[in-house]
């Protein structure tokens, strides 16, 4: 198994430079069409306000960069607790982004599975293909959180949707957490990159626990096909400033 590539930052602000500095880098590389998994969270927030923000927002390639979410809150997009409406107030609403580019798991209208079903076949139709292959990866980079239950987009600890191996999106509902769309492992694990920003004291046990390779946390399960990153703050990582 690849060891994953541990990045430190100072602290969140500097993460979210960090990362968005590293996100355009990948984005200018690429050729043709670069597609992304957005996560929630503060520090995605940040990173998002920072890609719509001059100088990176001219230098940008939003013309060609599709928009997913690896996971969302079953809530009307224009709730505050939805993590389309925080993306679209961060970033997209501030930067020239085509509409058709912007793909939001739809949350309005549908039962949750019914809604599942209807992103599954969102994501297939731009994959190309109904199998997933190791050569083709879904996305081009997965941006993901990390909670201090070791869960990432909604794939929490004990949910029937961490074995699902067949589908490419699942539902949860969690008593605190309440009823969510997740991309599953298999659609997660289909990248180039996987980027877990993680910032604050709070998520140091867990990140230990992750980094050693806990397999009882969801976070820990992953494994995608590509590169494995880590983009931590020091509060997170544990160490101190020099």
């Amino acid at each position: 198994m690849k060891k994953p590539i541990v990045e430190v930052a100072d602290d969140a602000a500097a993460l979210a430079e960090q990362a968005a500095d590293w996100l355009l880098a990948l984005a200018r590389q690429r050729t043709g069409t670069f597609s992304v998994a957005l996560s929630g969270g503060t520090t995605p927030r940040r990173l998002y306000q920072l890609l719509a923000s001059v100088p990176r927002r001219d230098s940008f390639p939003w013309d060609r960069t599709c928009w997913f979410w690896g996971d969302e809150r079953f809530v009307p997009h224009d709730d505050a607790d939805s993590n389309y409406h925080m993306v679209r107030e961060a970033m997209l609403a501030r930067a020239p982004v085509p509409a058709a580019n912007i793909h939001p798991m739809p949350t309005e209208g549908l039962e949750p599975e019914e809604a599942a079903a209807v992103y599954e076949r969102t994501l297939k139709q731009f994959y190309g293909a109904e199998e997933l292959a190791p050569d083709k990866p879904l996305f081009d980079v997965v941006l993901l959180g990390l909670g201090t239950n070791g869960h990432t987009a909604s794939l929490f600890p004990g949910m029937a949707v961490l074995d699902e191996r067949r589908r490419w999106v699942g539902t949860m509902t969690d008593p605190e957490a309440g009823t969510r769309l997740t991309l599953t492992y298999p659609a997660l694990e289909s990248s180039h990159e996987a980027a877990f920003l993680v910032a604050g004291e709070d998520k140091r046990a867990v990140l230990r626990q992750v980094l050693g390779g806990n397999a009882s946390l969801p976070a820990a399960r992953l494994h995608p096909r590509g590169t494995l990153r880590f983009l931590v703050d020091r509060a997170a990582a544990g160490e101190g400033r020099s």
